[in-house]
């Protein structure tokens, strides 16, 4: 792909409805950490680590997924928002990230089929009846009308308790399997109600969450979501992901992070073409809202290359646990940082708890105990 200077990630960037302004392009995605407490409160080890990727000049900050009730919980050490008692943390936290540049979002999700039994003490609550997969056995619940209902207000408080807490927005996890898209998928979702059926109907939960949240929150507070556009298999393709899309732009949403697992190769689910994910879906729409593309980018050339293809602004996750200054180095076209194996002195330099890197350990090839 040609390079293009008509947008670089140093450039600033100003979210089209609230008119809030940030440095550059840059937002570290959400990831997983395990750092947190049992009883959800965020720990130290974790507001000490996003600190360090704000400082490194990340323009949006946004937290691990945080579970929006108990039974929401998915693996243990995630730190939660569902009850007061995790305020005064999350105001630690959104404090220590606007003493630097940056903004910060907290990730909002339910597991559901997700949500282990061991962790959460109840079987597992889905779309519809499912078999459970991973660390649950048996079926998952379908949900029930109040099932839904509380699901809906559970986001919305746990909204309100981060605009009282200082966040800048936050983002509703709709992306990866979890909950809300177990709703959107044909495979998890067979439901012959109002909540299943077509894009629209399968999307309903998403805008009644919104919906709440919007009524609940000030003016100021930014609202967006992550989506996958293809996940196979549980029933979730790019042709109901476009239109899914003209759905949330046409409803308001602030921003719609697309999660890719790779950025620059065709889509899987569509008709024969070169066109990338991000290509397909900014040329689909003339008026998006911010639109925030991730998966695969490591260098400053692969930074630059998703903003040629239509993003606005550029998400990273793993190439953030070892460079935290990856937002000012990027900016850089030449700009290729060491790829892992880190050693575990090396990353504890780098912010990371015990527990964070025991859990990197886990993912092939991350952590050596080389020095």
């Amino acid at each position: 792909m040609s390079i293009s200077n008509k947008i670089s990630l140093s450039e600033s960037y100003t979210f089209i409805r609230t008119r809030k302004k940030i440095e550059n392009r840059a937002v570290l995605a959400a990831m997983t950490n395990k750092q947190s407490h049992d009883n959800g409160v965020i720990s130290n080890n974790e507001i000490d680590w996003l600190f360090e990727r704000a400082k490194g000049g990340f323009s949006v900050i946004t937290t691990a997924a945080t579970n929006v009730s108990k039974e929401a919980k998915a693996w243990n050490g995630e730190f939660g928002v569902y009850d007061d008692i995790h305020i005064p943390g999350l105001r630690k936290l959104t404090s220590s990230i606007h003493s630097t540049n940056s903004i910060v979002f907290a990730q909002l999700f339910h597991g559901g089929l997700k949500s282990p039994q061991s962790i959460t003490g109840k079987i597992p609550i889905s779309a519809s009846e499912i078999e459970c997969d991973g660390s649950n056995t048996g079926k998952s619940i379908e949900a029930t009308i109040e099932d839904i209902d509380k699901i809906i207000n559970d986001f919305t408080k746990a909204a309100i308790r981060c605009s009282e807490s200082g966040f800048d927005g936050i983002e509703l996890h709709g992306a990866h399997g979890y909950l809300l898209s177990q709703f959107l998928g044909t495979k998890t979702n067979l439901r012959h109600d109002q909540w299943g059926g077509d894009i629209k109907a399968r999307s309903k939960l998403i805008v009644e969450i919104y919906k709440s949240i919007k009524n609940n929150v000030p003016e100021s507070f930014i609202v967006g979501v992550r989506i996958s556009p293809e996940i196979d298999s549980i029933g979730i393709n790019l042709k109901d992901s476009i239109d899914l899309i003209a759905i949330l732009k046409d409803l308001g949403f602030d921003f719609i992070h697309i999660s890719c697992w790779d950025a620059f190769v065709p889509p899987v689910t569509y008709s024969d073409t070169k066109k990338t994910l991000t290509e397909i879906i900014t040329e689909s729409y003339s008026d998006l809202p911010t639109i925030i593309s991730t998966g695969g980018v490591w260098s400053g050339l692969h930074a630059q290359n998703l903003l040629n293809q239509g993003a606005d602004l550029v998400g990273v996750a793993r190439v953030g646990i070892g460079h935290p200054d990856w937002a000012k180095m990027a900016c850089d076209i030449k700009y290729n940082p060491k790829k892992p194996p880190y050693s575990r002195e090396y990353l504890k330099k780098m912010k990371l708890s015990n527990p964070f890197i025991d859990y990197m350990s886990l993912w092939k090839n991350f952590v050596t105990n080389k020095q």
